[in-house]
């Protein structure tokens, strides 16, 4: 049986010298055995069918094969559409009632407790927000994430510490959970 996967890949084609061309990207995964394989925008997602692995497995697999092909290491999470869309369904804020740029979810490698970010004073980033879900965090930022204080100290590397984290806008969430559906 085949489950059908996101690889979310953090960090590339942003600028610098991290460059991972989707079609390069498409055709390491079908040279690692995965079927139906498309990519999503230019900035690190690709869908995929395996009949081996599990997310963990499938993702370290994704990132050797990576640094053998381009020469640099790039974090990958691996997901699957059961995972994508209970993240989805979850989502604590109006989706429906904001734009796309407004609401984001930072996915993340493990589970993550509410600890890890207590020493972030939430009030004081108001109208932004965070919540916590599952290996997640959705994050309401009116003004976009480019200009968020809150993205800033969420993203700093003593709360990620001995995380993977890549954050995707929700129309990148939304366009995952259509990409996996079987």
């Amino acid at each position: 049986m085949t489950t059908t996967y996101a690889a979310l890949l953090r960090g590339i084609n942003v600028g610098g010298n991290r460059k991972v061309p989707m079609a390069a990207l498409r055709t390491l995964l079908e040279g690692l055995g995965h079927d139906g394989v498309r990519t999503y925008l230019q900035s690190g997602q690709a869908v995929f069918s395996a009949g081996h692995g599990d997310e963990g497995s499938l993702a370290r697999e994704l990132t050797v094969a990576i640094e053998k092909q381009f020469g640099f290491a790039v974090d990958v999470i691996v997901r699957d559409h059961a995972y994508l869309e209970a993240v989805a369904a979850a989502c604590p804020f109006p989706a429906a009632d904001l734009e796309a740029k407004q609401l984001h979810v930072t996915y993340f490698s493990a589970p993550v407790d509410a600890d890890r970010f207590a020493g972030i004073d939430q009030a004081a980033f108001l109208p932004e927000e965070f919540r916590l879900g599952d290996r997640a965090l959705y994050l309401y930022a009116p003004d976009g994430l480019g200009r968020s204080k809150l993205a800033e100290q969420l993203s700093r590397p003593r709360t990620n510490k001995g995380l993977i984290a890549t954050t995707r806008n929700w129309n990148t969430v939304m366009k995952l959970v259509e990409m996996t559906q079987a």
